[in-house]
């Protein structure tokens, strides 16, 4: 049982780590998505998916060590809890301090991280609206009202010589 519970140590520290470094990713990106340097962004993605392949190897290991230890406690693997299982260990104060540390640091890294995500997700939705805003403002300026634009002969120049995604430098 000792050897199993330092396993779950290990690897919730390793995935932990892991997490951590996520964590730095995702600050990066929240600067890249600020300058608005896809190419930048893209290679923080992928950098993140790296991450992710690795974070969910540890993620079954985990979800391995928990079930061998579930066996051995004779728990149902649904009802297993890791704060029932820091309490369980009262007699090894040695690997119930770890367990602690570990879990708790853990959850301090997931809740950073979420709340840097969520961030993430508002930054780059107001991005995305700050670009479908930029789109619909020039297809308005190409098709305004044939009254908006006039000459010193009071002819109307809109549209005039104007191709549909043209840029005319003299208005």
């Amino acid at each position: 049982m000792a050897s199993l519970i330092e396993n779950l140590i290990g690897i919730l520290d390793k995935e932990n780590n892991e997490y951590i470094q996520l964590l730095n990713l995702s600050l990066d990106k929240t600067s890249v998505i600020v300058k608005g340097d896809i190419e930048k962004l893209q290679v923080i993605v992928a950098q993140e998916q790296k991450k992710i392949e690795v974070i969910n190897k540890l993620e079954k290991s985990r979800e391995e060590n928990i079930k061998d230890i579930a066996n051995v406690l004779n728990i149902p693997e649904n009802e297993f809890k890791l704060d029932s299982l820091i309490k369980m260990l009262e007699k090894q104060p040695r690997e119930q301090e770890e367990l602690s540390k570990v879990r708790d640091a853990f959850k301090r890294t997931m809740n950073k991280l979420v709340k840097v995500n969520d961030n993430n997700r508002v930054l780059l939705q107001e991005s995305i609206n700050m670009i479908e805003f930029e789109l619909n403002l020039s297809r308005n300026t190409m098709f305004a009202p044939e009254t908006a634009n006039y000459s010193k002969e009071a002819y109307n120049t809109t549209g005039q010589n104007l191709v549909a995604g043209s840029f005319d430098a003299k208005q």
